[in-house]
């Protein structure tokens, strides 16, 4: 029987309630925890699923598992990010994320009420390519790539794909001009 942790990880409806789930959860805020208290490098490496060489994470950070996020080397996030890993996070090289920036993977039935109702929810993988900023405060929506050296303005509300060298901004985020 497939487990609530593999519908979770192929994008299916899943419950987040699961046992097996809430466990991660709590293993990974244990180590957030420890994180945001100490700032150590070595705990953000036990967390993540990869982290490349010379990249680094500011507290307060906040994820739901950390094994699903993938940070490219020379890649820095800022304060306060959050992160739900409920599906994949790939971060590519080069990536300067602003403070308060959010990943948001989790999905949840928009026309079954009944399903929302009962928490079901799934996800969608989120992919930054390599040499993008994103500014301060930007939300990035579930399923979202975004291309190799595009800018994404502070403040902006990332709902669907961004093309590669491009400045983009606003909510939902538009491109405005190529780079």
């Amino acid at each position: 029987m497939i487990t609530e942790k593999q519908k979770m990880m192929t994008g299916e409806l899943y419950k987040d309630s699961d046992p097996e789930l809430v466990a991660e959860r709590l293993s990974a805020q244990r180590l957030v925890d420890e994180f945001n208290a100490t700032r150590s490098g070595d705990v953000i490496t036990k967390l993540f699923g990869s982290l490349g060489e010379g990249s680094w994470v500011m507290p307060r950070f906040q994820c739901d598992y950390g094994y699903q996020i993938h940070m490219g080397s020379n890649s820095f996030l800022n304060y306060d990010a959050i992160l739900m890993d409920c599906a994949t996070i790939t971060i590519g090289d080069d990536v300067s994320i602003g403070p308060r920036a959010q990943l948001l993977t989790a999905l949840h039935p928009i026309e079954d009420h009944e399903a929302r109702r009962q928490r079901w929810e799934s996800a969608a993988p989120i992919t930054i390519g390599n040499n993008v900023w994103l500014g301060g405060g930007v939300i990035v929506c579930a399923g979202v790539t975004i291309g190799d050296n595009a800018v994404i303005g502070a403040g902006s509300v990332v709902t669907r794909d961004i093309p590669p060298r491009v400045l983009a901004v606003g909510n939902p985020c538009k491109v405005i001009r190529e780079l």
